[in-house]
């Protein structure tokens, strides 16, 4: 789910942009005067703000730290009164696929042999970051609003069996490259959100380091190629088959529920240590 700490950080940040925008109006425009005029108000305007600046510097640099302090106690609050999902230790515990998580990196990595095939499943934490928390939450207003009233007789209808639906999920771009040793890979681009796997594209590649391709030459190689149609011209038992190819190697509902997870897990551990640095290079 989107987690609480990205609604409750949007909302200074709102206030501190309406604040920003509002103090950089311009004044109201002066008479022209001769050319010379502006050059000397110019050096004298220069000369001025560069000794203000040199005088308060330190007095900023006080005010920063002592707000990234505050940041990183309510984080790390937080970060003791919640626990880790269900979803993230099961698969932790049960999932077929090495987990590979680099401290300081977006890219969170999957990886497995099944039979001859090498498979590598990977999503990053920009996805929770590039969700806007308060669109999100107007758009969840507005639904429960319309909802309501169905929402009371269906939970009437349960006779109070299961007290309420887990909120749904913020989508989570996974993409998956199956290879096989001489004989190319398929990479397959994906969307995993409230427990499903939902395939966008199937690529095929004769030289499985175009499917992997990350520099600019690579990626340039493969510009021209033919790699396959978009999924959904494909037939639709094409496209069910293919879906159970996945689900056979693991790309399945567990994968779906453990990706937004982990993703809000990493995105706070990676934040308190992006906080640190932050403080640690202000105050050196």
């Amino acid at each position: 789910m989107l987690s609480l700490r990205s609604i409750a950080r949007s909302a200074p940040r709102a206030v501190s942009r309406l604040t920003v925008s509002a103090a950089r109006r311009p004044a109201a425009p002066i008479s022209i005067q001769s050319s010379w005029m502006p050059l000397r108000t110019q050096a004298a305007a220069a000369f001025s703000t560069s000794r203000m600046y040199k005088a308060s510097a330190g007095e900023v640099d006080d005010e920063l730290v002592a707000k990234l302090d505050s940041e990183i106690s309510m984080e790390q609050e937080m970060k003791e009164n919640s626990e880790v999902p269900q979803s993230i230790k099961e698969y932790l515990e049960n999932g077929p696929f090495e987990i590979q998580d680099v401290e300081g990196s977006e890219e969170v990595v999957l990886t497995r042999a099944y039979g001859d095939e090498s498979i590598r499943v990977s999503f990053s934490v920009a996805d929770l970051n590039a969700i806007d928390p308060e669109a999100d939450y107007e758009d969840r207003a507005m639904a429960d609003e319309e909802d309501v009233d169905q929402n009371e007789k269906d939970l009437a209808q349960e006779d109070g069996e299961g007290e309420s639906e887990a909120p749904d999920s913020f989508p989570v771009r996974v993409n998956v490259i199956i290879e096989k040793a001489n004989k190319g890979a398929l990479a397959v681009e994906t969307i995993a959100q409230d427990g499903q796997i939902i395939i966008d594209n199937v690529y095929y590649y004769k030289d499985a380091a175009q499917a992997r391709a990350k520099t600019a030459e690579l990626a340039h190689t493969r510009q021209d190629l033919y790699v396959g149609p978009p999924f959904g011209n494909l037939d639709e038992d094409l496209q069910i088959t293919l879906e159970r190819y996945l689900d056979e190697r693991g790309i399945n509902t567990a994968l779906a529920l453990f990706a937004p997870d982990y993703i809000d897990m990493k995105e706070q551990k990676e934040y308190l240590a992006w906080l640190a640095n932050v403080k640690g290079f202000v105050e050196a």
